[in-house]
């Protein structure tokens, strides 16, 4: 007779993180136990070994990567989408200038053929008079008290870049470091 004994690591619980996976979160788990349970067992074990050793006991590594490949999958699906509606943005403008466009062709007609009034079942087109529009030669010349005041804009680059090389700047600081992965693909 076969007993199946479940390992310490498979019997505690895995704690909960922010938008991990519970198959990642599990993986996390089993993998720090090990590495605990190694830790206290081979004091003097080198940081290669004990590495090679979780690598090879954990599929971290690999949950890791299948994260990464659906993150692949992801940016690929941003950048179609983003071009897909990059092309629907153009043709709604396409769309856009033709009624304009069209609608000019009526209303220049409707002019010169003295037409007042276009009155069909489904619409009513009247021809009428548009005020003059504004049009601004040399914004310069225009005086202060038809400008709109706006607040200042901070200019986060260049407090950053001030902050970088050394210069104490009141009310900024910069933040903690953090860390970030770099992905590199074929």
């Amino acid at each position: 007779m076969t007993e199946t004994v479940a390992s310490p690591a498979a019997a505690l619980p895995v704690p909960p993180v922010s938008g991990m996976s519970p198959a990642v979160a599990a993986e996390l788990h089993q993998h720090l136990y090990l590495k605990e349970r190694l830790e206290a067992e081979f004091p003097d074990l080198d940081d290669e070994t004990l590495a090679d050793t979780l690598d090879g006991e954990t599929r971290l590594n690999e949950a890791l990567a299948a994260v990464l490949r659906s993150r692949e999958e992801d940016l690929a699906l941003v950048a179609g989408l983003k071009a897909r509606i990059e092309t629907m943005r153009v043709r709604l403008e396409r769309f856009q200038d033709r009624a304009e466009r069209k609608r000019g062709l009526v209303a220049d007609v409707m002019v010169r053929a003295d037409i007042r009034r276009l009155l069909m079942p489904d619409f009513t087109a009247s021809l009428r008079t548009v005020p003059p529009g504004l049009v601004v030669e040399d914004e310069a010349q225009v005086p202060a008290v038809f400008w709109k005041p706006q607040a200042p804009k901070l200019d986060r680059a260049a407090l950053g870049e001030a902050l970088r090389r050394g210069e104490t700047v009141a009310g900024a600081t910069l933040g903690a470091a953090r860390c970030s992965i770099t992905i590199r693909t074929a």
